[in-house]
C-alpha cells in the first residue's frame, strides 16, 4: 500500500511547499484510493514536515515548488518525491500517479536502483536538481 502526501492551499496542490493550509494524505491500494485524510500539519520548522509525514508512514509526496534540503530530508524519511506538479484537485493528481499519467518536473526516489525512474546509482538520488531552481 501507498501513502501519498498533497499539501493544499484553496483546495488544489499549493505551489510552495513550506505554506499549505492542510495537507491530504490518500492511501492506494492496488492502484484504487482507499482512503482519504485531511490533517492539519505542525507549526512549520526546518524539517519537521519531513519527520512528520513519515511518522504518519507517508510512501509519496506530490509537490510544486520546493527546496534542496525538504528534498533531502523526505528521501532520508523514505519518501519519493514528485516535483513540479500541475497545481490542480489533490484528487486528480493522485489519479494520475496511480495511472501513471502523472506530469511533473522531476521523480526523486529514495529506492536504490530497482524503480523505473532511471536515477541509477545507490544514494546518488539526492544530487538530482541542484541546477533545477526555479524561483
Amino acid at each position: 500500500m501507498k501513502k501519498i502526501a498533497l499539501p493544499i492551499l484553496d483546495s488544489k496542490l499549493s505551489a510552495h511547499f513550506g505554506h499549505p493550509e492542510h495537507f491530504f494524505i490518500y492511501e492506494v491500494d492496488n492502484d484504487a484510493i482507499t482512503k482519504e485524510i485531511m490533517l492539519v500539519q505542525p507549526e512549520h520548522q526546518p524539517g519537521v514536515y519531513p519527520a512528520w509525514l513519515a511518522g504518519l508512514g507517508v510512501t509519496d509526496i506530490i509537490v510544486g515548488g520546493i527546496g534542496q534540503h525538504a528534498i533531502d530530508l523526505f528521501i532520508q524519511n523514505g519518501i519519493n518525491v514528485f516535483l513540479g506538479a500541475e497545481i490542480k484537485a489533490p484528487k486528480e493528481l493522485v489519479t494520475d500517479f496511480i495511472k501513471g499519467t502523472l506530469i511533473c518536473k522531476e521523480n526523486l526516489c529514495n529506492h536504490d536502483g530497482d524503480h523505473e525512474h532511471g536515477h541509477g546509482e545507490h544514494g546518488h538520488n539526492h544530487e538530482h536538481g541542484h541546477n533545477h531552481h526555479h524561483n
